[in-house]
């Protein structure tokens, strides 16, 4: 299993159970190096005030070992690629995650689900897009695949989306991946935990990814420092504190 995971949420998106510092033992136990913390943005209704994303400077960058990355989910908010997540919050946050939620953005058509999420990535703010394989967001994958990559964008592949979460998004996540294989682009894995106990779990990542024969040197949860080069050379932040990870 690989060593980061992008994608989880704390009690304070309130449907979530677990604390930063459950998932920090969690990850010892787990062998996980880094992780990313990336609780919804503030347009979900059990989502922090963005006070919460702006306060996240106070946390430690690296505790017992396992360094900890300042992150959202935020809402794709129309077709224009909206999302939400502006002004302080982007200085204080290192990862951002953007995708489609329910009551944020009305499921509509495909073009417009695929205009919207081109439109995000072309924003230049969003690294990540969670869970683009959701059946009731259809997408054209060839298209979102071919901007991702242009972009420099990372499409995630959610562990959880094959469980409880997405029901349905298997066919649509191969088919991201063979996508992103053939335009060049970049993967994401993210466990979605909501929980401390899903942490760092990938193995329907694993596999999809394996059945397709996706290029291992273009998924960034292989290392620390692959997916913290990514983040370098996407906003110019350099983060000292975790040089040596």
């Amino acid at each position: 299993m690989y060593p980061v995971d992008l994608h989880m949420h704390t009690v304070a998106s309130t449907h979530a159970y677990s604390t930063l510092h459950d998932y920090v033992a969690q990850a010892k136990q787990n062998g996980l190096k880094l992780f990313a913390i990336t609780d919804h943005g503030p347009d979900m209704a059990d989502a922090p005030h963005y006070w919460h994303f702006v306060n996240m400077r106070i946390w430690p960058r690296v505790i017992d070992g396992v360094a900890i990355l300042r992150g959202i989910e935020a809402n794709i908010k129309n077709q224009q690629g909206e999302i939400d997540c502006s002004g302080p919050m982007l200085d204080a946050l290192d990862l951002i995650v953007a995708g489609f939620h329910e009551p944020v953005y009305a499921p509509r058509d495909k073009k417009h689900h695929t205009d919207a999420m081109i439109a995000a990535m072309a924003g230049g703010l969003v690294h990540i897009i969670s869970h683009p394989g959701n059946p009731k967001f259809p997408v054209d994958i060839p298209a979102i695949a071919e901007a991702a990559a242009h972009y420099d964008v990372a499409l995630e592949i959610n562990n959880s989306s094959f469980t409880h979460s997405r029901p349905g998004s298997e066919p649509n996540c191969r088919a991201i991946a063979q996508a992103v294989r053939d335009a060049g682009g970049r993967l994401a894995f993210g466990s979605d935990s909501h929980t401390a106990f899903t942490l760092g779990h990938f193995e329907h990542c694993l596999r999809i990814t394996r059945e397709v024969d996706f290029p291992e040197d273009r998924v960034l949860n292989v290392t620390p420092r692959r997916l913290l080069d990514f983040l370098e050379q996407r906003t110019g932040k350099h983060i000292a504190e975790l040089a040596d990870f």
